[in-house]
């Protein structure tokens, strides 16, 4: 079906995208306590929340999100469908960069076809891989074109940042990693490796500004140092926490805890190419042996909600009534008996320190008790990326994983882990593949939602993948720090208020 030309953004762009924060008495200097440093402040390389949490503040992105997670205005005000293919997009007119060169519907082209060069080799490739060509049709109007109809793009478009083509044509990659230029509320000023990166409002910033003159991100790898950080007043935000040190923050009564539960969920990966979990009774076993209420309720202390399909509630193609196999070892235990010793084969259960091994280490109990053979095996975030993405060969036995694409679609979790295409997967059915393909180019949402819902209830009959429970993410702050904590897990520092003195 063609699209009529729709104008999406209008009232939209009438409106705000959030209360404005606080502005009297605020701090001259916010600090910001992640567990790691960034890996890149160049937006089209690195996509992990270390990194974009820090860039996104410099550069502005072609759409956002608001704090509702509707799909919002910011470089482009406005944008229309010509054909299936076709989306006219314009520009905000009198938007600077940080250098006072004006942006453009040249600069948003060249981000685009930038970061979907292949050349370029981002990372993030696979996220804008649909679209075919980008052209500015004058200063103020872009014509993406994709491949096929491609319901995403706009979703995908809310994490597409703005970089000034006259800059980056100028510096080398390496350069302008280390002195990025954007056109955000906030301006780089330094990055001293390991230690921090600081940031400084931009007070010609055509939108909403910081109500911070200046923000330092910190790297502190330990919860406890980070705790301790928030006690002493010498950090004002922090992220990562989990249950416990949640507790020990809010019953210190020197900071608040802010959760919030987003598109990110936990799942427990299994490779069906490998015995002996090619055999269908050994995987419906142990989706039987798992306790996602334990683990939520026990482990995690209830910030989390158990899942039975691979997508969020808070994202598109989320379906109610989809019912996976309910907890039940006995029933576990029954279906290993009828295997047999062919059950008995060690799996593998790969992670990393990044995750929570007290979960890890529940579910090895849990599969143990039931009668099987599984081996924790532990390396870093980055090889376990590349092994994960090895292929349905060598990908381990199984694994404890989480994702987010920073979509809020099914799309950025269901097709990279289920389509045989993707180097995440590992299986190779046919109506997975069909239905995934037919969901990514119909521009028809009821339609799209049928299919993700016979998605969803092949993973739950035939156990490809064990979706475990929907993640929250977990801040500390001082008391005085106005915040609340977005699904998609941005951190917009035009969006932190003060209350303080």
């Amino acid at each position: 079906m063609r699209l009529k030309n729709l104008v999406l953004a209008a009232m939209l762009a009438a409106s705000s995208l959030t209360a404005s924060p606080s502005l009297a008495a605020a701090k001259d200097l916010l600090v910001v306590d992640f567990i790691a440093e960034p890996s890149s402040l160049d937006p089209h390389v690195q996509w992990n929340t270390d990194s974009f949490n820090v860039y996104r503040n410099i550069f502005d992105n072609l759409l956002t999100r608001d704090d509702q997670g509707q799909i919002a205005p910011q470089i482009a005000t406005e944008w229309k469908y010509l054909s299936d293919t076709e989306v006219e997009f314009k520009i905000r007119d009198g938007v600077k960069f940080h250098d006072g060169k004006p942006l453009t519907a040249e600069d948003v082209a060249f981000s685009i076809k930038r970061i979907t060069d292949p050349a370029f080799a981002s990372p993030q490739l696979g996220q804008f891989n649909q679209i075919a060509e980008a052209v500015a049709k004058d200063p103020t109007t872009v014509v993406v074109t994709t491949k096929g109809p491609y319901p995403v793009l706009l979703a995908q478009l809310t994490k597409l940042s703005i970089v000034p083509k006259h800059v980056v044509e100028s510096v080398s990659k390496d350069e302008f990693n280390l002195k990025p230029v954007g056109s955000g509320p906030y301006k780089f000023e330094n990055w001293n490796r390991g230690v921090e990166v600081v940031v400084a409002r931009n007070d010609d910033y055509w939108g909403q500004k910081g109500a911070f003159p200046k923000v330092a991100f910190r790297a502190v790898p330990d919860g406890s140092t980070r705790i301790a950080n928030l006690q002493s007043g010498t950090t004002d935000l922090a992220s990562n926490f989990n249950n416990d040190l949640a507790a020990q923050l809010e019953s210190s009564g020197q900071g608040k805890v802010l959760p919030v539960k987003g598109e990110r969920i936990a799942y427990f990966s299994l490779n069906v190419n490998k015995p002996p979990l090619n055999d269908k009774r050994v995987r419906l076993a142990i989706a039987h042996a798992i306790d996602k209420q334990g683990i939520t309720e026990g482990i995690l202390g209830g910030f989390d909600t158990p899942l039975d399909e691979l997508t969020s509630p808070v994202s598109f193609g989320f379906v109610e009534g989809i019912k996976a196999p309910e907890y039940n070892p006995e029933k576990a235990k029954e279906i290993l008996a009828e295997v047999g010793e062919a059950a008995k084969a060690e799996i593998t259960l790969l992670t990393t320190p990044v995750y929570d091994q007290r979960v890890v280490q529940a579910i090895q109990q849990m599969l143990t008790d039931v009668g099987l053979n599984v081996k924790i095996e532990s390396t870093d975030m980055g090889n376990w990326m590349q092994r994960m993405q090895s292929g349905p060969d060598t990908i381990p036995s199984s694994s404890f994983g989480r994702w987010s694409c920073g979509c809020q679609d099914a799309d950025g979790i269901l097709y990279p882990l289920l389509h045989s295409s993707s180097n995440w997967a590992n299986i190779k059915d046919e109506r997975i593949d069909k239905a995934l393909d037919e969901a990514r180019s119909t521009i028809d949402q009821a339609k799209r939602l049928e299919l993700y819902k016979t998605v969803h209830q092949i993973v739950a009959d035939e156990n490809y993948v064990i979706p475990l429970y929907q993640a929250s993410v977990i801040y500390g702050a001082a008391k005085e720090v106005e915040f609340s904590p977005l699904p998609n897990e941005n951190l917009f520092l035009n969006r932190i208020g003060w209350s303080g003195n």
